[in-house]
């Protein structure tokens, strides 16, 4: 794994995206925001050694380290700079909600998406930042620190890949994205490395001939906005957290997200402390129609 090193306020962005763009909405300038936020989160991520970043077990066992905190850290301080009036919920901070009502609009914040994967030196794991607006996802960021690799997109107004180096200063490359049309023959499904199960295993083999792709965090949610898989189902208890950018992302692609029963994925639900049942992902909206039925 490479690490880099500076400091969050170090870091500005300068784009170079491919063809014109018109329609400057405010839901896509605060997805170009929100992309220097999490470029800022990576190079935080980036400058520590997951072999010697305290790791350990938080009240629900799942693990955190010296990462994780300073990307929240990176990100609680650049929304309060380029979002100063929406409110967050972070997993880090997500008990300063419990009992508490969001507001219509609020950033849904995993800083590090993938912390087993970031813990045993692989590169799969992200930074997720979403908003989210009458419970439903419309701007989606996801970075991948160690791939230099970024997805951003805004419902109505398309998503696109960047890649980015953190340095002295920033430079990214956009292209647009498009999920694929549902194959003839054999899709592609990612799976979970970490959370494959007998119900996946079901849902897989309702929609065969598949070849299964496995990858950690949210990049699963990437691979579908760009074209290279047509299909992520994860029925296993997750957070709002963790699919919140990717829905965005999917979407805004062309794509859709639905509930792991068929129906729509509602968001910023504190009552249920923020838990997702599961969901599938799809390039091709009318194929999951038809294949959910």
């Amino acid at each position: 794994m490479i690490h880099r090193t500076g400091s969050a306020c170090q870091y500005g962005v300068r784009e170079h995206v491919n063809g014109p763009r018109d329609d400057k909405t405010a839901d896509w300038r605060l997805a170009e925001r929100l992309t220097e936020v999490a470029i800022a989160a990576s190079a935080a991520i980036l400058a520590v050694d997951f072999r010697d970043c305290g790791a350990r077990l938080k009240a629900d066992n799942s693990p955190i380290s010296r990462a994780d905190e300073a990307a929240h850290a990176a990100i609680a301080d650049g929304l309060a700079r380029v979002a100063p009036g929406i409110a967050v919920i972070s997993e880090e901070a997500a008990a300063d909600w419990h009992g508490r009502t969001p507001p219509d609009e609020v950033l849904l914040v995993d800083p590090l998406d993938g912390t087993v994967e970031f813990l045993a030196g692989r590169l799969e794991y992200t930074v997720n930042i979403a908003l989210v607006r009458g419970g439903k996802p419309v701007v989606g960021v996801i970075a991948a620190p160690a791939l230099g690799l970024m997805w951003r997109g805004a419902i109505d107004h398309g998503a696109e890949r960047l890649s980015f180096t953190a340095g002295e200063e920033v430079s990214t490359n956009a292209e647009r994205i498009r999920t694929r049309p549902w194959p003839d023959g054999e899709c592609v499904a990612a799976v979970s490395r970490s959370h494959f199960d007998a119900v996946t295993k079901a849902f897989l083999e309702r929609v065969a001939p598949v070849r299964p792709l496995a990858a950690g965090s949210a990049l699963k949610f990437c691979r579908v906005a760009e074209g290279a898989v047509d299909v992520y189902p994860r029925l296993a208890p997750t957070s709002e957290w963790d699919v919140a950018a990717g829905h965005a992302i999917v979407v805004a692609a062309g794509g859709a997200v639905f509930a792991a029963g068929g129906g729509a994925l509602r968001y910023g639900r504190a009552a249920e402390r923020f838990g997702v049942a599961g969901f599938t992902a799809w390039g091709d909206a009318a194929a999951a129609r038809r294949i959910l039925g």
